[in-house]
């Protein structure tokens, strides 16, 4: 780094955050030097940025402390400044993610504000904190890259967060209820329909709530070319020493810094045909079966298959999320009809491929057997097994797409007069013995029928 300061200097807390010149344990301003990216650099690097002109939440310091223990176990530089020139281009270029740690009020001129939309524009990312929520009021890009402005709320007090979205690093580790305490932000507008929505509040577990029965939390988005991770979490110290609030927070970094990816796009209209409550609706063909547990089916033993009971409309999208615990092999069939044997889902159907290690018209993303996926694109959006991806399966007429964390990787159609994609059930394959896959939230949603001509 720059003017000879550390990379890793401890503070008061015991961080291992590098401080920018003039930061003090107490927060006062320092200006950030930009780390060295030599082509060969691999480690990811994060600004966090502090300054406040409105209130000041005491729990700052324990949250840049947080955020460099982070970086330290999981291998990301971390730097702290509250000084608004850091933000130039050329100093913003060296980090892959900026967080805002509970700023407040006007903290950046017009020539900063510029620097970072650029800095956003060009694929940085940003992840904002709490009172991130309570800053630049004035300043419609800003408003549109937080996805919403804070507006009130009640005391501290304890409450239950619904969990929306498993797949996502920054919510995966959670159960479908989050119970903790903190101060709960209301928000002037509903980033639904801007944002994917992640976490929401149930008011009715609290006193003072004021946003109704869709309250969101915390949410991620993709915003002019930049990668966007908010949660109103973090008011408390002591928030920044709980595991899963530590792990929440982890998880947004990686998504912002490009480290981890999920499918950040705008999500409505879709009935749930898995919800993790139980397998109403859905048959198990051949051997082996699924083991259901925190709201999760994994796959056990066999070389069967557990179908959808339920024709699938002639267009649709249907989304779920995955999760290999290894080099596992299992996959999403399509467009076959019912029957108890599995094998004729491989005969009649089409089956979009999960498989680490393959040739390439047998592994992820692939329609087996048939298309590779395009490996690129795949390998840049793909995360390794131990973590959880979304498969949106879009089928109009006899056109099957496959988006893997909201990137397309195959668009394939379908000339074979035998099989039709638009006739037919959908099912998910329990391989083998040795072959762990895990899925959830298994949802579909109806295309409007032209779609599918």
């Amino acid at each position: 780094m720059n003017n000879g300061i550390s990379r890793r200097t401890t503070l008061g807390l015991a961080a291992a955050v590098a401080l920018l010149p003039g930061l003090s344990g107490a927060g006062t301003a320092g200006a950030a030097a930009r780390p060295d990216r030599g082509p060969a650099a691999e480690e990811k690097n994060v600004l966090v940025f502090s300054k406040t002109a409105g209130f000041r939440h005491d729990s700052i310091p324990d949250g840049i402390a947080a955020i460099g223990e982070l970086g330290a176990e999981h291998g990301f530089g971390v730097y702290a400044t509250e000084d608004a020139t850091a933000f130039t281009a050329e100093n913003l270029a060296g980090y892959d993610a900026v967080v805002f740690l509970s700023t407040t009020g006007d903290v950046l001129d017009e020539r900063q504000q510029a620097a970072f939309e650029e800095y956003i524009r060009r694929g940085g990312g940003y992840v904002g904190v709490h009172a991130a929520a309570d800053t630049e009021y004035d300043w419609p890009f800003y408003g549109g890259l937080v996805g919403a402005y804070f507006q009130s709320h009640p005391e501290i007090q304890p409450a239950a967060i619904e969990v929306r979205d498993r797949a996502h690093p920054a919510t995966a580790h959670l159960g479908t209820v989050w119970e903790r305490t903190d101060e709960w932000y209301d928000y002037r507008t509903n980033p639904r329909g801007q944002a994917r929505i992640l976490a929401v509040l149930d008011e009715s577990s609290y006193s003072g709530g004021g946003m109704g029965e869709d309250h969101p939390i915390a949410w991620c988005q993709e915003y002019e070319g930049g990668r966007v991770f908010y949660t109103g979490l973090g008011h408390t110290k002591e928030s920044y020493t709980e595991p899963e609030f530590r792990l929440h927070l982890l998880g947004g970094i990686r998504y912002a810094t490009g480290e981890a990816h999920a499918d950040a796009r705008p999500e409505n209209g879709y009935t749930p045909l898995f919800d993790g409550t139980g397998t109403d609706g859905w048959q198990q063909a051949g051997p082996g079966h699924f083991r259901l547990d925190d709201a999760t089916l994994t796959s056990v033993g066999g070389m069967g298959l557990l179908w959808h009971r339920e024709p699938a409309p002639a267009a649709y999208s249907l989304k779920l999320d995955w999760r290999m615990a290894g080099d596992d092999n299992s996959g999403v069939f399509v467009g076959f009809p019912p029957s108890d044997d599995p094998q004729s889902a491989v005969d009649h159907g089409y089956e979009v491929q999960i498989d680490a290690t393959d040739v390439p018209e047998r592994t992820t993303g692939a329609v087996y057997g048939f298309q590779s996926a395009d490996l690129a694109a795949r390998d840049a959006v793909l995360n390794p097994p131990g973590e959880w991806n979304t498969y949106e399966i879009r089928v109009e007429g006899e056109r099957l797409r496959v988006f893997l964390n909201g990137t397309q990787i195959n668009d394939f159609t379908n000339t074979d007069p035998e099989r039709g994609l638009t006739d037919g059930h959908i099912g998910i394959q329990n391989h083998g013995e040795g072959d762990e896959v895990s899925f959830r939230d298994i949802r579909l949603k109806e295309l409007p029928a032209e779609s599918g001509r």
